[in-house]
């Protein structure tokens, strides 16, 4: 058992406000960190969440206030440390937002793992350009498994789908289990920044206040209980909690 962190871009915010619901962030300044993550049980891999669009890469995009980068692809990043995208068996999608899944398309040969509801509106509600990231998936024969409740990919409850719903109707978040530094627990977008999960504080455009407020009270007990080390994944302050690639955890 491995697991690395993945550069996965960066998203400025000139206001941070939308990230409250009760206004703690207006008129803040936020640059959050994109990360994704690769887990290596045993000879597979699976690749946790897969950032923004290699389209991005030398060529920022400004809109409302947001200012999001890209400096290097996931294919670019495995290569150094030997792994091609044919190897990556699972990919696992915390939610249907652009910066989750922007270069989802570059592993159409590994089996999807997205929580059931993200699966059923990627295909009917979201919009086309969403469908386009997901289509090896949709019209070209790839194999998907929706996933309704938690998920334990490999049966030996080393690597934990967990159903957090509320910032989309069908989030997840990750438990992963290491043989040395124990328990990892990857927030998806349950938290954006530390002081979210502290203070329970909720986005403005989440999809269910009350799912939400369940999915973070759920995530902290497991995470007491376990004594896991959580990482949110967009917090840049947490960037250091795993080894700096291409080093790995263990």
């Amino acid at each position: 058992m491995r697991l690395w962190r993945i550069d996965c871009g960066t998203l400025a915010f000139s206001d941070f406000g939308a990230f409250s619901d009760t206004r703690d962030y207006d008129g803040q300044r936020r640059t959050l960190t994109d990360s994704c993550y690769l887990i290596r049980h045993g000879d597979a891999y699976l690749l946790w969440d897969s950032g923004l669009s290699a389209s991005l890469i030398g060529a920022p995009q400004s809109d409302d206030g947001e200012t999001i980068s890209l400096d290097r692809t996931i294919e670019a990043q495995l290569a150094q440390i030997g792994v091609k995208p044919a190897q990556v068996v699972y990919l696992g999608i915390s939610h249907y937002h652009d910066d989750h899944t922007g270069q989802a398309a570059a592993f159409p040969g590994a089996t999807l793992l997205i929580g059931a509801q993200e699966w059923q509106a990627i295909r009917t509600v979201r919009p086309e350009s969403e469908r386009e990231r997901f289509r090896p998936w949709i019209s070209r024969g790839g194999k998907v498994e929706p996933v309704a409740r938690d998920r334990d990919v490999f049966g030996d409850g080393s690597v934990m789908i967990l159903a957090m719903p509320g910032h989309t109707p069908g989030h997840r978040a990750l438990l992963v289990k290491l043989p040395k530094t124990g328990y990892v627990l990857l927030s998806g977008d349950q938290f954006h920044v530390r002081e979210s999960m502290a203070m329970d504080l909720v986005p403005t455009f989440n999809f269910d206040r009350a799912d939400t407020l369940a999915s973070s009270d759920r995530f902290r007990r497991i995470a007491k209980k376990l004594n896991a080390r959580v990482v949110v994944q967009h917090d840049p302050r947490d960037i250091a909690k795993l080894p700096l690639f291409p080093e790995s955890a263990r």
